[in-house]
């Protein structure tokens, strides 16, 4: 069994985690109190949901671990996991989300995971042709 399917396991037995399909409709999620807090996409790394205070406060320590993969400004971060050492820093900072989510009722929706993110469309290039398309529609 990988680290992954040993992590989903354990937080199956947590009272306060609902296990289910991710919004995001890729993999497995938990989530409490309707907030999705953290999804497995693959065998070896999980997406977890932190508050932005959490994610600032914790960052000096996120940065320092092997594990750990933080894009700024994100309120997803992702734990990979190799090993038990790994799923046990998973557990720890679920327990934090769910800490954080206590402190802090959320009045907003849980922020959208790296999967759920649209594709960043370019836009035109400079010097390209452009289509008018308002023309085409009728305007009341």
């Amino acid at each position: 069994m990988t680290a992954a399917p040993r992590a989903i396991a354990l937080l199956e037995t947590w009272p306060n985690l609902v296990s289910g399909p991710p919004r995001c409709a890729v993999g497995h999620a938990f989530a409490s109190a309707g907030h999705e807090i953290v999804h497995f996409h693959s065998d070896d790394s999980a997406d977890l949901c932190l508050t932005p205070t959490a994610v600032e406060r914790l960052l000096p320590q996120l940065l320092h671990t092997s594990a750990i993969r933080v894009r700024p400004g994100a309120s997803w971060i992702t734990v990979l996991l190799d090993c038990d050492a790994d799923v046990q820093l998973l557990l720890g900072l679920v327990s934090v989300a769910l800490k954080e989510q206590g402190a802090v009722p959320l009045r907003r929706p849980t922020p959208p995971c790296d999967w759920e993110r649209p594709a960043v469309v370019p836009g035109p290039r400079p010097g390209a042709a452009r289509r008018v398309v308002d023309r085409l529609m009728p305007h009341h």
